[in-house]
């Protein structure tokens, strides 16, 4: 997936205020629209322009943008690096999902979740949606955290600003990843006494240093030596709720998993952790430990390239 740069495709520097992007948009529009250009790719263009234009007016996107394409230039080789958006607090998109289909994989990837709700812009206020990032720790005790959103918005110049607010948010334990917390009337307000929209937390954990995530179950990489491997031992291993005992089989390679049942995340019922037995061969880092592999080679007269022929 290439990288877009909206700005380019509308010929508009990266300073160029509300009213510039909006002119940009109509010029462009008015030439490249398909009931006026038939031409030959004039459709094509006229979806990228329309796509440019969906981000760049809107201070939301445009400011998350913004953070996001720093250092990357047009048709560059791009995946979203993970939460890229966590921390901006995001209104709904003026587009719907039907419509939103018609833009690319790269509009898709970053905005795809924020299209148009049914029923909004029916005097209730819209809805907005953030992603956070918590500990994975939160979703084994639950927790309260203080989190601060970043809030695009148009100043007096028509150029994007930051505001930020901070809000306090419980963590139920057992939440999942990508899971949505919603605050009722905490989004925008509504017109002529109509109650507020919601604001969506869509929870992301922090990467690990010990414990991958899928759903409610969590995996580790459980180094072994090679005679615990070979001959089966009792170790002792990490889990979120404390160290346990883990029994390893005779015989067990590198690559095998050991599931320990309802020891992942909470919920009903728990999840599970998945330890992947890795065999680390021990360093020939001294005269002795060199003299023990020569035995091994001489005594055990392993070929593990026999299947191969060789």
């Amino acid at each position: 997936m290439e990288f877009k740069d909206y700005y380019k495709i509308l010929g508009v520097e990266r300073t160029a205020t509300a009213d510039e992007i909006k002119k940009a948009y109509r010029k462009l529009a008015r030439t490249y629209h398909p009931d006026v250009n038939k031409e030959p790719g004039a459709e094509a263009r006229f979806k990228e322009i329309s796509e440019a234009y969906e981000v760049l007016s809107d201070p939301q996107k445009r400011a998350a943008y913004d953070q996001l394409g720093r250092g990357w230039q047009a048709g560059q080789e791009f995946t979203p690096p993970p939460d890229w958006a966590a921390g901006f607090e995001f209104s709904p998109g003026r587009f719907s999902t039907e419509e939103a289909a018609d833009f690319s994989d790269f509009f898709s990837s970053l905005f795809g979740n924020f299209s148009r709700r049914a029923g909004a812009g029916r005097g209730r206020g819209e809805d907005r949606h953030a992603k956070i990032v918590i500990p994975l720790e939160d979703a084994f005790h639950g927790a309260t955290r203080t989190i601060t959103l970043r809030v695009p918005d148009l100043d007096a110049q028509g150029r994007v600003a930051l505001r930020e607010h901070t809000l306090k948010v419980r963590i139920p334990k057992g939440i999942r990843e990508g899971q949505l917390i919603r605050l009722a009337g905490q989004g925008d307000p509504g017109s002529g006494g109509a109650p507020g929209g919601d604001l969506y937390l869509e929870i992301h954990f922090d990467p690990h240093s010990l414990y991958r995530v899928d759903g409610h179950d969590l995996s580790l990489s459980l180094p072994i030596t090679p005679w615990e491997a070979a001959l089966g031992a009792t170790v002792k291993a990490p889990t979120p709720t404390g160290i346990v005992e883990v029994k390893i089989p005779p015989g067990s390679r590198s690559g095998q998993k050991l599931r320990l049942k309802g020891r992942g995340i909470p919920s009903d019922p728990p999840g599970d952790l998945y330890l992947m037995l890795e065999v680390v061969l021990p360093p020939a880092d001294t005269e002795r430990a060199r003299q023990l592999y020569r035995m091994m080679a001489q005594e055990l007269a392993f070929n593990p390239r026999q299947n191969l022929g060789v």
